[in-house]
């Protein structure tokens, strides 16, 4: 049963019990409602303890209800609660873990609060793009002050129940069992006559408008484009300034308003999407992870380095090979330089910083690779080096050990065939650096084993890492498109768009970076060396020249302190360069192609259309198992702006049709050939249907 009630000496003690969060599904509602009711009017019960089965009491509302008339069918969470502040009867919240949400609302609806210690309580909802729609608004600054409620509802973090513990919204908190101290603080208040409820409180403050004002103009300006946080702050306001049931009327109004906002569904459906992503449609939970006690990374570079820390962090031991002592060295060196960097900032201990170091084990011998049970490799991107690492990988490793490659284009299937042993071979694409990106592509090869994916899948989690399977092309998903992407800012380029106004185009729609400050950033050189693959595997692909022609003349980008822009010594600001004015001058002109005024619109529009065109293939061609998959890998990988839910999201919030069409007006342009939407495009936009939906 989902809730279930025991009675314990006049004691009703009722467990609503729905894993994995016991959220308020419906089930849950009408289970809570039936047994207060049957509680309420049993003579037997002086009081009721009411608590989450498990581990958690409550992670709140059901979210996959939102939008859907689940969410409000009778019993609905204004209804649990309605049924707990009417009970004629005493009720005691046990607090048996965390409390987030709806969890917390439906907790201060009750008379009296026990927890035990370490529970969290919070209203996150605010990381959805929504506000606490279930009275939290009210009640939090009437329990907790005004001052912590602010904190709480905007920021959306918990608080431990141990520093809650002086406020009206904990009676009590435990270090035992939590349903025994509710249980024995329901008998000493049994028959007390007088039920307290927050509602009735007022909220206490030497000056309240005063201090929001201040809070409202702190807010205002990091809230950026999410409206939530504002409206927060309003609906709070009305705690203090209006009568009880207004100011709830206030926080309904304001939930409504941004529950139906596209910031807020973009927010849910990234929410929905990263959980998605672990998720395999033909790995269940019956295919049992291999075990990972200890990790090899080939490489000790940039990359290497990053990769190693991930495993370090989790407490895995790594050893970490290369082929100089030099190289070794200096790879071992900046491990502990970015520990101790974090050791500086007070992120980390120094014990800390010297138990992670002493999980690395430095080597210059492949055999020293012999017991670990996954080995990645970081080595040169280029398929030659490749196999040469891969086929000693295979005399060196042990039966069973996986075999990863960090490769960002190559072909998977062909690495796994310089083995014996293809089945435990597989891509894992980690994004630099590689020790703060959340992204891990999983490239899955045409013969990689069920529990290889499940142990990846797993042991991303342990490094917390965001993992999206890809399947085998060039690129993988998140190269593939961005390489449509950048061909699109070339064009531009050649239309007689500027490198500055491309980017500043694409971060007013909210890329942290756009397309050239990005190249600057990662090395030009590394699309040169790409594209001159291109040339020759792809000959029909048209480029612009553009990139090209600042390469010849060595501007690599910030490495070399010259790019698309021009860089100062240690500073990172992009100067617009004369240089480069007169590269894209002179190519314009080479090309006959008549300078025209391009449109921010415009530009932001061809080169998003492009990732989302490329995606609709990915797609048809099952590379990435759902479109949430590959919103997933642009939001934690590429900076895509999350308020605008990742490229598929975007383009179904802007309507397929009206994005067909304006794809079919690109095609009369210039270097319209680049525009042949996907099949899958095409089909959907006719249907009226999304990519998302």
């Amino acid at each position: 049963m989902t809730v279930h009630t025991t009675l314990s000496d006049g004691i009703a003690v009722i467990t609503f019990d729905h894993p994995p969060v016991n959220g308020f599904g419906f089930a849950v509602r009408s289970g809570l409602v039936e047994a207060i009711h049957a509680s309420i009017n049993d003579a037997a019960v002086k009081a009721m303890v009411i608590t989450g089965g498990g581990k958690m009491f409550s992670g709140g509302a059901d979210i996959t209800e939102f939008n859907t008339p689940r969410a409000e069918q009778a019993p609905n969470l204004h209804d649990v609660i309605a049924a707990i502040e009417a009970s004629s009867k005493p009720i005691v919240m046990a607090i048996n873990g965390t409390a987030l949400g709806g969890g917390l609302e439906v907790a201060m609806a009750a008379h009296y609060r026990v927890a035990v210690k370490g529970a969290v309580l919070g209203l996150p909802e605010v990381k959805i793009g929504i506000l606490p729609g279930g009275g939290g608004t009210q009640r939090l600054p009437r329990a907790v002050g005004l001052e912590i409620a602010v904190n709480m509802i905007v920021s959306g973090e918990p608080v431990p129940a141990e520093h809650l513990a002086n406020t009206v919204l904990l009676d009590r908190v435990v270090d035992a069992d939590v349903v025994d101290g509710a249980v024995a603080f329901a008998r000493e208040i049994a028959g007390n006559g007088e039920l307290p409820l927050i509602r009735n409180l007022k909220v206490e403050h030497a000056n309240a408008e005063g201090f929001l004002d201040v809070a409202r103009n702190t807010v205002a300006a990091m809230a950026g484009p999410f409206p939530a946080p504002l409206k927060c702050l309003d609906a709070i306001e009305a705690s203090f300034k209006k009568p009880f049931d207004e100011g709830l009327a206030v926080e309904r109004a304001g939930f409504i308003s941004l529950v139906t906002s596209t910031e807020s569904k973009a927010l849910r459906h990234a929410f929905f999407g990263e959980r998605a992503a672990s998720k395999i449609a033909d790995v269940g939970s019956d295919v049992k992870p291999r075990a990972i006690a200890s990790v090899g990374i080939i490489g000790a570079g940039t990359m290497g380095g990053g990769i190693a820390m991930n495993f370090l962090n989790a407490g895995i031991p790594v050893t970490i090979v290369e082929t100089k002592q030099e190289a070794l060295d200096r790879g071992v060196a900046t491990i502990r330089g970015n520990y101790e960097n974090s050791a500086k900032k007070g992120k980390l201990k120094p014990e800390q910083v010297e138990q992670r170091m002493g999980l690395l084990t430095p080597t210059l011998a492949f055999d020293d690779l012999k017991n670990a049970d996954l080995i990645i490799e970081a080595v040169f991107e280029e398929l030659g080096v490749k196999e040469s690492v891969f086929k000693q990988l295979d005399a060196v490793a042990k039966p069973g050990a996986i075999l990863a490659s960090n490769t960002s284009t190559l072909d998977v299937d062909k690495i796994a065939a310089f083995t014996k042993r293809p089945q435990d071979v597989v891509g894992m694409h980690f994004f630099s650096p590689a020790n703060v990106m959340k992204l891990l592509e999983v490239v899955r090869g045409e013969k990689t084993t069920k529990d290889v994916l499940a142990t990846v899948m797993a042991i991303a989690k342990a490094i917390r890492k965001t993992a999206v399977v890809s399947g085998v092309c060039d690129g993988f998903i998140g190269n593939r498109m961005i390489e449509q992407y950048g061909r699109q800012a070339g064009f531009l380029l050649d239309e007689g768009a500027t490198p500055q106004q491309v980017d500043k185009a694409m971060e007013k729609f909210g890329f942290a970076m756009g397309p050239f400050r990005m190249g600057d950033l990662a090395g030009n050189d590394i699309g040169w060396a790409i594209r001159k693959r291109r040339y020759v595997e792809k000959p029909d692909m048209v480029y612009s020249k553009t990139a090209d022609l600042i390469c010849e003349v060595g501007r690599f980008g910030q490495k070399t302190g010259k790019g698309w822009y021009d860089y100062k010594a240690g500073d990172r600001t992009a100067y617009p360069s004369d240089e480069v004015a007169a590269i894209l001058e002179k190519n314009t002109r080479d090309l006959g192609v008549e300078k025209r005024t391009i449109s921010d619109e415009e530009i932001v529009q061809r080169l998003v259309y492009a990732l989302a065109n490329e995606g609709a293939r990915i797609l048809e061609e099952g590379i990435a198992a759902k479109a949430s998959d590959i919103d997933i890998v642009y939001l934690t990988g590429y900076g895509f702006p999350v308020w605008r839910g990742g490229p598929m999201f975007h383009v179904d919030n802007v309507g397929l049709y009206n994005v067909l069409a304006t794809m079919r007006d690109f095609s009369r342009g210039y270097q319209g050939d680049s525009w042949q939407p996907a099949p899958l495009l095409v089909e959907l936009a006719e249907a009226g249907k999304s990519f998302t939906g």
